[in-house]
């Protein structure tokens, strides 16, 4: 495995939030694994990290955090909120800007499904919260 620094990414605008998004990309997690506290307006994801930024052969992946602050609402789309064992793939992360500085952040998953996020203001963070672990898969695109 390649030694690195555990990533740690802050996103205050939509530049900021694709490079969260790249780095994010075919993360793996678990419906039960999302959370939206109401009263801190939080919206929390944890995920298994596919480390593109580690090359070579194989693989590695890491379990990140993913945190949204400012959250107002929270609406999803083909995601079984009953199913808290069901594994869900990340493809992207968006920003749609909506009444200035606020709009919505918009997660896309495999499958079709999608989380969107209602914020006040771009505010998400990022960061590695594990020691990386080979993996033999890795993600392939068309």
């Amino acid at each position: 495995m390649a030694e690195t620094t555990p990533l740690r990414l802050l996103a205050e605008d939509a530049e900021d939030l694709a490079v969260i998004s790249a780095a994010l990309q075919d993360s793996i997690g678990k419906i039960g694994d999302i959370s939206f506290d109401a009263s801190a307006r939080r919206l929390t994801l944890a995920l298994n990290r596919f480390r593109w930024e580690a090359g070579g052969k194989g693989g590695e992946r890491v379990r990140a955090g993913l945190q949204v602050g400012g959250v107002l609402g929270v609406k999803s789309r083909k995601l079984r909120r009953d199913a808290k064992g069901a594994v869900v793939e990340l493809l992207s992360i968006t920003f749609e800007p909506g009444e200035a500085p606020g709009g919505a952040v918009v997660f896309t998953f495999s499958g079709g499904g999608d989380l969107r996020a209602e914020v006040e203001c771009l505010d998400v963070v990022l960061a590695d919260v594990s020691t990386a672990w080979p993996t033999p898969r890795t993600p392939k695109h068309d």
